[in-house]
């Protein structure tokens, strides 16, 4: 995953005209200055609620947060992600592809009980799985996540 920067550029240059503080981001979303700062600096991956918050302080999609492409915003955009719509998303999207959900998990590299949790609505996809099925399948993680309903394929 490559966020730092676009973090730092969203901050630094954001759409209120000045630059933000991390403390002002941090305050916004309920976390501590040195957890943002954890984020910006790509130490430590941001949890997908947090990056769902982010998005929002700054108007902007997941896609372009996580770097997926450079659609700062989508038309017709939610500010909340839908875990039941995510989970029939997910299905829906290994389904077209003629994979199971072992097949899925295998392709991205991680435990199918990642998949089965997500499938059935217990959790949300963690950022470092979306990010990995994003990039492989050049799906958007606004739409995984319900926050559009399209495009669902990335511009590449």
């Amino acid at each position: 995953m490559n966020y730092k920067d676009r973090l730092k550029e969203l901050r630094e240059y954001s759409n209120v005209g000045k630059k933000i503080s991390q403390q002002e981001i941090a305050d916004a979303i309920g976390i501590k200055r040195s957890t943002y700062n954890q984020f910006e600096q790509q130490y430590d991956i941001i949890p997908i609620k947090r990056l769902n918050q982010i998005a929002n302080f700054f108007n902007v999609s997941i896609d372009y947060i996580l770097n997926l492409n450079n659609e700062y915003n989508y038309q017709n955009h939610r500010s909340e992600m839908n875990l039941e719509l995510s989970s029939i998303r997910l299905k829906e999207f290994r389904k077209e592809n003629k994979l199971t959900q072992k097949e899925l998990a295998n392709s991205i590299k991680i435990s199918s009980s990642i998949i089965v949790h997500h499938e059935t609505k217990r959790n949300f996809i963690g950022t470092p799985f979306l990010y990995a099925l994003c990039k492989k399948y050049n799906i958007s993680a606004d739409y995984l996540l319900g926050r559009i309903d399209e495009p669902k394929y990335l511009n590449k």
